[in-house]
């Protein structure tokens, strides 16, 4: 068995000490180079570490400071299933009424946006085609814990009143109820989820370090006739979210 890389030894010992309460919750950690010279090991191996455990929300970067023990944070649990899908209104806000948070999101929406390649061949149509996109940060209790990126078929909704998801009267409701209000029943949803790490601009956005842990949904609705109404890609950090799938048992 091959022996484990000197990083992951050195976030093992700092885990350990952090558990040990050598150093509590807001603590500031002895710099990369003291910590180097206690553990044997080079600057860069600590720094290693030190990102691994960021990622995992052991310990927290601040710019020009340090690095810092995180205060605990609970994960948040999203839950993916038809039943929620089925609530009415905003899923994602009700889920976390569930869980006694308050959910909300920020978002930004653009009409007109040429499908590229990818999601063009995931809603059937033809690249280059027309399509809102709109691009959400949502929140628990006014922190971020998950990102989306929302497709649509502009000629689906063009010229009604649910051409904007977060403008007009039915702002803010699901996919599912806004597409009811123009006579399109959604049927079935498609999630392929798989693992990855943050970009730098998904870091910033959610406050995890670049490169952390996070899992990749491509979701897509499906109308009662098969067709592809809207593709999202969602992206959930590990160290801020634990993700639970329901599945109705049929007889």
């Amino acid at each position: 068995m091959s022996e484990q890389p000197p990083y992951l030894r050195i976030a093992d010992v700092l885990r350990r000490r952090i558990a040990e309460q050598e150093w509590r919750p807001g603590d500031r950690l002895p710099s990369r180079a003291q910590l180097a010279k206690e553990c044997g090991v080079g600057d860069n191996v600590v720094r290693r570490a030190q990102e691994l455990l960021i990622s995992q929300g052991v310990l927290e970067g601040r710019a020009g400071s340090g690095t810092y023990v995180a205060e605990p944070r609970q994960r948040v649990r999203m839950v993916r299933s038809q039943a929620r899908e089925e609530r009415g209104g905003s899923p994602f806000r009700a889920e976390m009424a569930a869980l006694g948070r308050r959910g909300d999101w920020e978002s930004r929406t653009e009409a007109k946006v040429p499908a590229p390649a990818d999601i063009a061949a995931r809603l059937g149509i033809a690249e280059g085609d027309l399509c809102v996109r709109t691009s959400y940060e949502f929140l628990a209790d006014g922190k971020p814990v998950q990102l989306s990126t929302s497709w649509e078929p502009y000629d689906l909704t063009a010229g009604t009143l649910v051409v904007l998801p977060e403008g007009g009267p039915y702002a803010g409701k699901g996919v599912i109820d806004r597409m009811a209000q123009i006579g399109i029943t959604v049927t079935r949803a498609v999630e392929q989820p798989e693992p990855g790490q943050a970009t730098a601009e998904e870091a910033a956005l959610l406050g995890v370090q670049k490169g952390a842990l996070v899992t990749r949904i491509q979701r897509t609705y499906y109308s009662t006739e098969g067709r592809a109404i809207e593709t999202a890609d969602i992206v959930l950090p590990a160290s801020l979210c634990e993700i639970v799938y329901e599945v109705a048992a049929r007889s």
